[in-house]
């Protein structure tokens, strides 16, 4: 009896590591860290990772349904850039903020459509859908602000990025409801129960009667307007706007969601992995800077977690795949 207590207590133990291990990972970089830098468990530094987390993770969400249904959107960042940039150059203008913001979301809406249009519709594959409008974006955040920066913005924006509820930043409030209802949505309903078998397998979905070309518009559809309203927090938090707001969070978004064990190959993973995911990268990166170590070689670190990440899930994919043919 004490024998199979073990032995299912051991197992238990082995599943959680094996489905949270970025759980164990982010301990551990704060213990690490916490012995290496006396500022690193300070209140200000853990508020600031959060808060630095809230936009990115935002974006992961989106793209981790984009990845979940088999395949990832690479506009994401310059559709964060491009609509905040669209949002500052409307409230310049003295347009209502309000008004400007919902813009701004029906732009970053509608950029994602584009993405799924030319991928769903037309047929090119997503990688090169959303690089054509990564470069499309880029190029017209530039025309329209002409590669300066806007800063200067209405009191309206600052909840976004700068409000406090108590002790907490609002923003880190938004993204913990966000996680918790696109959470429920992607296990609980029947469009994030369509994009696992999209993932899953594309063929056997559209012969089970599903619109596998309208769920894929939709999946991109909700990436971009979850994009533009990070650009929202972004342009908040920095209280200004520039053609490098975004960068690399297409990228960043990727590499969270590999890190928390979501699929890249679609079909497998659940939401809060990409939060988890995002949380390692901003803790790992901040004690990074604690240490002084250079940004380039960050850089570097940051192409090597992306590798040996991707690296663990082919690793586990294949050995899921001998397992289910030993079985069978």
């Amino acid at each position: 009896m004490i024998k199979t207590s073990n032995k299912s207590s051991v197992l238990n133990l082995r599943k959680f590591f094996s489905e949270y291990y970025a759980v164990v990972a982010i301990v551990i970089l704060i213990i690490v860290f916490s012995f290496t830098s006396q500022y690193f468990l300070k209140y200000d530094n853990l508020k600031n990772i959060l808060i630095q987390t809230a936009p990115v993770s935002i974006c992961a969400i989106g793209q981790a349904f984009c990845i979940i249904k088999g395949g990832m959107d690479l506009s994401l960042g310059q559709n964060l850039c491009v609509t905040s940039c669209t949002v500052a150059i409307l409230l310049k203008a003295g347009m209502n903020p309000w008004l400007a913001i919902i813009i701004g979301l029906v732009l970053g809406v509608a950029i994602g459509s584009g993405v799924g249009f030319l991928h769903s519709i037309i047929g090119l594959p997503t990688f090169i859908a959303s690089l054509a409008f990564q470069n499309i974006c880029r190029g017209a955040a530039k025309i329209i602000t002409q590669a300066t920066p806007i800063s200067g913005f209405p009191r309206e924006i600052d909840y976004f990025g700068k409000e406090y509820i108590g002790p907490i930043p609002i923003c880190v409030i938004i993204m913990v409801v966000f996680y918790m209802i696109f959470a429920f949505i992607s296990r609980r309903t029947r469009f994030g129960r369509i994009l696992y078998a999209i993932g899953g397998n594309k063929e056997a979905a559209f012969f089970a009667g599903i619109d596998v070309k309208k769920y894929t518009m939709f999946a991109h559809m909700l990436a971009g307007g979850l994009a533009a309203f990070a650009g929202l927090i972004t342009m908040s938090r920095l209280s200004s706007v520039a053609i490098t707001s975004g960068n690399l969070y297409e990228f960043d978004a990727t590499t969270a969601c590999a890190i928390g064990g979501i699929a890249l190959s679609g079909g497998k993973g659940k939401l809060i992995y990409a939060l988890l995911g995002i949380l390692f990268l901003q803790v790992f990166f901040n004690g990074m800077v604690m240490l002084n170590v250079d940004s380039f070689w960050q850089e570097v670190l940051k192409g090597i977690v992306l590798a040996v990440s991707v690296s663990f899930d082919v690793l586990r994919g294949k050995k899921a795949a001998v397992k289910k043919k030993v079985n069978a």
